[in-house]
């Protein structure tokens, strides 16, 4: 019998975390430097005045993913199982200008920011670790099942031609029940 190994990014809880633990995020950027400035907190959806470069920071509103389909392709796939959970970004821009510029992962307990090099090709992948890597179960890649181990997160996507996107983690697929019934 092989002898189960629990690795140090992997969730020991036995319940999925609180919704609305982390704070909803917001976005200002300058448009002279192109400095970001994501905002957390109690009151993240008052409108703020960020002063950057002596000008009023743009405040980035996301749309979803729909409204950019004829510039950007936005998917993602959960990997990993117990042990190396991850988030995995894809996406197909048509034109350059619509290649992402930064991606934010907002997860159970705060979130993750990368930049995206102008020839790095996708995926983009984040490691999760402790409460945000939760799962019900083993699976690799994830089987998008009732469950929805990831519901909550919310993947921020922005690009100098279609702006700020966000896309839900919340697919449910029901690929994974034809496998019972065949065995049934």
């Amino acid at each position: 019998m092989t002898e189960q190994k629990f690795g140090p990014r992997r969730c020991r809880d036995t319940r999925k975390p609180l919704a609305g633990q982390c704070p909803e995020v917001v976005f200002y950027r300058c448009a002279e430097c192109k400095t970001l400035f994501p905002v957390t907190g109690e009151k993240a959806l008052e409108e703020k005045e960020i002063l950057c470069c002596q000008h009023k920071a743009e405040h980035l509103v996301p749309y979803p993913p729909e409204q950019a389909e004829n510039k950007i392709k936005v998917s993602y796939q959960i990997t990993g199982g117990y042990n190396d959970n991850a988030v995995q970004v894809f996406w197909k821009a048509e034109k350059p200008e619509s290649a992402p510029e930064w991606i934010y992962l907002k997860t159970f307990t705060g979130g993750y920011l990368k930049y995206v090099a102008e020839t790095k090709r996708p995926p983009v992948v984040f490691a999760l670790a402790d409460t945000d890597a939760f799962a019900y179960c083993d699976e690799d890649p994830c089987l998008e099942c009732v469950f929805r181990c990831k519901r909550g997160f919310v993947i921020y996507i922005y690009t100098k031609g279609t702006g700020l996107v966000y896309l839900p983690l919340d697919k449910m697929t029901a690929h994974w029940q034809s496998g019972a019934k065949d065995k049934a």
